[in-house]
């Protein structure tokens, strides 16, 4: 009988967790297959580790996964599809944004013959205004900046199969933008669309400082336009800082008009000033990825790991 696994990384989802687990495990009984849920434990600091394995005491289909620190989503997530073993994979977040109802589609799509089956939401619930637009704009910037096509508002919940997960667990770079690396591995990839719920309990862990550095990350991981820009930038500074020579010169030589060069000196290097940091920070971003790549560092460490009793009578 074909296998399928749940991935569930969660970081202080204690108060949810049971109602997400209510849930999931009505799904799991409409569906004509081996099912278990790995629960990964982002380094929480509520009880999301005790309720995970209260879950794991009385359902045989649990498996519970804790990290030694928070490493962030990302990570948790490549923990959790490394330690997953099934024929079918799916990728969900604990807090009932995205329904766990939707995976028997993800399932139906996957006996098709698709590879990759990911949820595109077309409405979201319970976020504001400014969080679904900057969320629009992101996704719209890298669909232009990067070579890897990176599906419209399109999150982490979607169905791996076997050699999809296979594919993905071979790219081990440190900083993982994993929307990015589900769309890179390719192979048959269908959408569903879908209407995001808000979330059931607790609220998010992504603030605008924390989403912004995010998208600084996935621009950076799959694009090397900015450094293009950069140098744009410079080029056009040079020709623009020439043509404006050559206009001080002419009022000069043939009108006699006097250069004030106090203010536009200061103007100058200014201007001049900004667009060399900016083009250092661009520099340094993608620098400082080569860095923490070089160090060779493990990705994650694990704590504790039980796998679903389910899993060890098979």
């Amino acid at each position: 009988m074909q296998t399928l696994t749940v991935v569930v990384p969660a970081f202080n989802e204690g108060t949810g967790l049971r109602e997400f687990h209510t849930r999931l495990m009505a799904v799991f009984d409409t569906l004509d297959m081996n099912c278990s849920v790995l629960y990964v434990d982002d380094g929480s600091r509520d009880d999301t580790w005790t309720v995970m394995e209260s879950l794991r005491a009385v359902d045989a289909r649990v498996a519970t996964l804790k990290l030694s620190r928070n490493f962030g989503k990302e990570l948790a997530l490549t923990a959790g599809l490394d330690t997953a073993d099934a024929d079918a994979v799916v990728v969900i977040d604990a807090d009932l944004q995205d329904p766990p109802e939707l995976i028997a589609q993800f399932v139906a799509a996957w006996r098709e013959g698709f590879d990759v089956i990911y949820g595109t939401r077309s409405t979201r619930a319970g976020e504001s205004a400014l969080k679904k637009f900057t969320s629009a704009a992101f996704y719209r910037v890298m669909e232009r900046l990067s070579h890897t096509p990176l599906p419209r508002d399109t999150g982490d919940f979607r169905l791996l199969d076997r050699r999809a997960l296979d594919a993905l667990k071979q790219v081990r770079e440190r900083q993982r933008f994993m929307k990015g690396l589900f769309a890179w591995v390719g192979f048959r990839q269908k959408s569903i669309v879908y209407k995001r719920d808000p979330r059931f309990a607790g609220s998010s862990k992504f603030n605008y400082w924390r989403l912004w550095n995010f998208a600084i990350e996935g621009i950076t991981s799959f694009s090397t336009v900015p450094l293009r820009l950069a140098t744009y930038a410079g080029l056009l500074t040079a020709f623009a800082a020439f043509v404006f020579g050559v206009f001080v010169f002419i009022k000069a030589v043939f009108y006699g008009d006097v250069v004030r060069g106090y203010p536009t000196l200061l103007l100058v290097i200014l201007f001049l000033g900004g667009v060399q940091l900016m083009a250092l920070g661009l520099i340094g971003e993608y620098l400082g990825r080569l860095y923490m790549e070089a160090k060779r560092r493990p990705l994650y460490l694990i704590d504790e790991v039980h796998r679903a009793s389910a899993e060890k009578r098979q």
